[in-house]
């Protein structure tokens, strides 16, 4: 847990709003439009931003592409110590040769990446998987890089960065907390805190 007061708001809705365009875009341009696209959010707060995404491209280019939800739950290198709350996967369409776009909310470590990779080549061989993260805050442990980022946030092994849904908190933002003493950097819980 953090602390109930934010140190920093570093992203309010609409600067959320605009990265989530900007990123729509930047996918659009690097794929050369959206043939073969797919999303697939992690859950619980990647396959939101998922949604608006895919929400964006229609807007763009007036195509629906296909959304997916991954839950990794099963795939954490920390699951025999850790009690994860189980969500659906649900990936309705075939990932083979699909260009997939992964997207994530909070960029850290790298682990949560790893995990969602493992899942979706489980569940097939797209033709390439891209990462979509709408912060970045450093401290990689693992040799993962995203594709598109909404914004680069430096901050301390001893800091929260936590994103913040109207859909699910009430509320859109990105804040940062002071981590509580003997609490462990994780994502916002569901429904905020």
């Amino acid at each position: 847990m953090s602390t109930s007061s934010p140190k920093a708001v570093i992203m309010d809705e609409a600067a959320v709003s605009r990265a989530m365009t900007r990123i729509a875009h930047e996918i659009l341009e690097r794929n050369e439009g959206c043939d073969n696209l797919a999303i697939v959010g992690i859950v619980t707060r990647g396959d939101l931003l998922a949604q608006q995404l895919v929400d964006r491209i229609k807007e763009i280019e007036g195509v629906d592409v296909p959304l997916g939800r991954l839950d990794i739950s099963f795939y954490r290198d920390d699951f025999q110590t850790f009690s994860p709350e189980v969500h659906a996967t649900d990936i309705p369409f075939d990932v083979d040769g699909k260009r997939i776009v992964l997207v994530d909310d909070i960029l850290y470590t790298g682990r949560t990446i790893r995990c969602a990779l493992d899942a979706v080549m489980d569940l097939g061989r797209p033709a390439r998987i891209e990462l979509a993260v709408l912060v970045d805050r450093g401290h990689r442990e693992l040799p993962i890089c995203p594709d598109f980022v909404g914004k680069n946030v430096p901050s301390s092994h001893e800091e929260n960065v936590r994103l913040y849904l109207k859909e699910v908190d009430g509320r859109t933002s990105v804040e940062i907390f002071d981590i509580a003493p003997g609490a462990h950097v994780g994502s916002a819980p569901l429904g905020g805190e």
